[in-house]
């Protein structure tokens, strides 16, 4: 079971959701290449606004996720594509299913 995830909340600026799906679709193209991220999702929600959540098996490998491509890419197209602050949540997967 993985016991590490992230979630970052995103927020596009008006005009920017189809990059925003876009940028997503990408981003689960490149976490294919991350040996370390069991699980990759970027995800629409109700209120019109977009998340990512990813696991790991370990810290090392959402360490090495967070010093990635993914994460270098989100850096450079945040203030293209998102209103707010990047905030990224660093979350403890307690049980699943």
């Amino acid at each position: 079971m993985a016991k590490f995830a992230l979630y970052v909340a995103l927020k596009p600026k008006a005009g920017k959701a189809a990059d925003v799906e876009a940028f997503l679709k990408q981003g689960a193209q490149m976490a294919l290449k991350e040996k370390g991220t069991v699980s990759w999702y970027g995800l629409k929600e109700d209120d019109g606004r977009y998340s990512v959540f990813d696991t790991f098996d370990d810290e090392a490998g959402r360490d090495a996720h967070l010093n990635g491509d993914i994460a270098k890419a989100l850096m450079a197209k945040w203030s293209e594509l998102f209103d707010g602050e990047l905030h990224i949540n660093k979350i403890g997967i307690l049980a699943e299913k």
